[in-house]
């Protein structure tokens, strides 16, 4: 007796996910950075792979709009094929095709950040090279701010020879969103690199801004922030930015060689408080000992397992997110990063 249709399609499809890189979207911390990871890692590698119990770990679990349009923007960077791809779903296949050149346009559709997306797309577009304009949410929570990526971010990733130019065009706030950037993006071929010092400055940088708000609103965020850190012994100075754009809101982000600490507005809440805070995240993590900040730390990896060469790096802190990301990257790349107490130690592949 014959196999039956519906049986061989089970081999069949057995078959393939044997083939495939498995992903458990559950591990660690269970957010949308296992998913970012697992997609720009199969984009570059060409490696097919399937993401289970997606955003396991949330309030409300699976595929939100921002992880969705990443998805879909790194669909039409690789001419993939997706399966699962529609809000709320908890499995994700990702097949990729060959990396493409050109200009894309991606619209979140809500204040969604536009720099998580770029973690799904900016690693392999360095194959080739590509311009995006992506409208959303460039300041907003749960997520590194546009002038963070700007200023602290990227300056790091140029360290590897990535070659990229991003632009803030439009502020977007929660709930409205309605900001764009501009990424341009060449081809490039990177090598690790040993972050273990800081340069000489002592002086802190930032950018105060607000938009549909009295202008008093950014002056005071920088004016607090700058009073706070010359309290605790630092020198500042700090850009105040007034905009005015579909949303309205209001940010404050500084940064000093690899760490940042940046703040946002909110309905309620004193400009004092926010300069205040932003001022504190940054203080709290050039106290503490190592180079990077915890959340560069995470953003560095992919780039580094990718790269010729070793990369070494001390964090101020050793995160549930890095651990995550470690997991993902060892699922494609194999054992490359090894922690010892703060220092991160990676092999790279030499891939790009």
């Amino acid at each position: 007796m014959g196999l039956g249709a519906s049986q061989i399609d089970f081999i069949v499809v057995s078959i393939i996910w044997k083939w495939m890189i498995e992903i458990d979207g559950s591990y660690g911390e269970g957010g949308g950075q296992i998913l970012r990871a697992a997609i720009s890692l199969s984009c570059l590698t060409g490696e097919a792979v399937r993401i289970s119990n997606i955003r396991a770990n949330r309030p409300k679990p699976g595929l939100a709009a921002q992880h969705l349009k990443g998805i879909e923007a790194a669909k039409k960077l690789t001419d993939a094929e997706v399966e699962g791809l529609k809000l709320g779903s908890k499995i994700v296949v990702f097949k990729p095709g060959e990396v493409k050149s050109g200009k894309l346009r991606i619209d979140i559709g809500t204040a969604g950040s536009v720099t998580l997306i770029l973690q799904s797309i900016l690693l392999p577009s360095l194959i080739k090279g590509c311009e995006f304009t992506i409208s959303g949410g460039t300041d907003v929570k749960w997520s590194p701010t546009a002038d963070y990526f700007k200023n602290v971010t990227l300056p790091a990733l140029s360290l590897f020879g990535v070659k990229c130019e991003f632009e803030v065009l439009k502020r977007g706030y929660y709930p409205k969103g309605g900001g764009m950037v501009r990424v341009r993006t060449e081809k490039s071929t990177l090598n690790g690199f040993d972050f273990n010092d800081s340069s000489d400055s002592e002086i802190i940088e930032g950018i105060s801004h607000c938009s549909n708000l009295p202008d008093h609103v950014a002056r005071r965020q920088a004016e607090a922030a700058k009073a706070l850190l010359e309290k605790q012994g630092f020198k500042a100075e700090i850009e105040v930015e007034i905009v005015r754009s579909v949303s309205t809101g209001s940010a404050i982000t500084l940064w000093k060689d690899f760490k940042g600490g940046s703040a946002l507005g909110e309905r309620g809440k004193r400009a004092e408080k926010v300069g205040e805070e932003a001022a504190l995240n940054l203080a709290n993590e050039l106290k503490a000992e190592g180079v990077v900040d915890k959340h560069l730390a995470d953003q560095l990896m992919v780039f580094a397992t990718v790269a010729n060469g070793r990369t070494s790096y001390t964090t101020t802190e050793v995160t549930l997110h890095q651990k995550s990301n470690a997991y993902v990257i060892a699922k494609f790349l194999g054992d490359v990063i090894k922690f010892d107490n703060r220092r991160v130690e990676i092999i790279g592949t030499g891939l790009l």
